[in-house]
């Protein structure tokens, strides 16, 4: 081959290459943004099902003892969230003055993977004390049959099956995401600049089998249908 030859040879490796990286490191940027997007609708989720929640404690359906729990656990989940006491839409009135001011002060700024790590504590806390107050299918009967009761726990319901699509879609992502920069080249070129690994929310969002799952009527979850 001539010289001219093994220059276009070299060239179109050259380009190739360089095409490989500009495609790689674009493809990168895209997960990281979708990884970005699908944790906010995560959030947004979340904090419904945490407005869901404090709403039913507020509204005098519950005994005293879980009207308490609810509160305080769908309250601290809001705080979690950074939900903004003046703009978050249906929120309890009383709920909405103590958001206003945390007498818990300022917290100091913690890692990415501590900052995830409790939120899904504070997350998998209220599950756990919905799923306790929502235990017996007789009483969420009960609950149902008051005036209002219903549309609540539909409310709580939709909420909560979007939180568990949410962050189903949100740890795919995340997932997908590592893969990807896990690849020897992406580490080693560094294609991934600075953007941080994201990491995937690990939450307990098992469903109370007494709610009932959104458009199941009421009879057929009590029964089991």
């Amino acid at each position: 081959m001539s010289w001219s030859d093994n220059a276009v040879v070299v060239l179109a490796i050259v380009a190739l290459v360089v095409w490989w990286l500009w495609v790689t490191a674009s493809r990168l940027d895209r997960l990281h943004r979708k990884v970005g997007a699908a944790r906010a609708v995560v959030d947004t989720q979340l904090i419904r099902r945490a407005t869901a929640a404090a709403e039913l404690a507020t509204s005098s359906l519950l005994d005293p003892v879980s009207s308490v729990l609810v509160g305080q656990a769908a309250w601290t989940a809001l705080s979690a969230g950074g939900s903004d006491a003046e703009t978050t839409p249906g929120l309890p009135t009383e709920l909405r003055a103590l958001l206003a001011v945390d007498p818990r002060g300022p917290v100091a700024p913690s890692s990415l993977a501590e900052q995830i790590s409790e939120r899904g504590r504070i997350e998998s806390e209220l599950s756990a004390t919905l799923r306790e107050v929502l235990s017996d299918p007789a009483e969420v009967a009960a609950l149902r049959a008051e005036p209002g009761g219903d549309e609540l726990l539909d409310d709580l319901g939709s909420a909560w099956y979007r939180v568990q699509l949410s962050r189903r879609f949100h740890n795919e992502a995340v997932a997908q995401t590592r893969r990807m920069r896990r690849g020897v080249l992406v580490r080693a070129l560094r294609l991934a600049g600075h953007a941080p690994e994201p990491r995937t929310l690990e939450l307990d969002d098992e469903w109370p089998d007494a709610l009932g799952r959104p458009g199941v009527r009421s009879s057929e979850a009590v029964n089991g249908g």
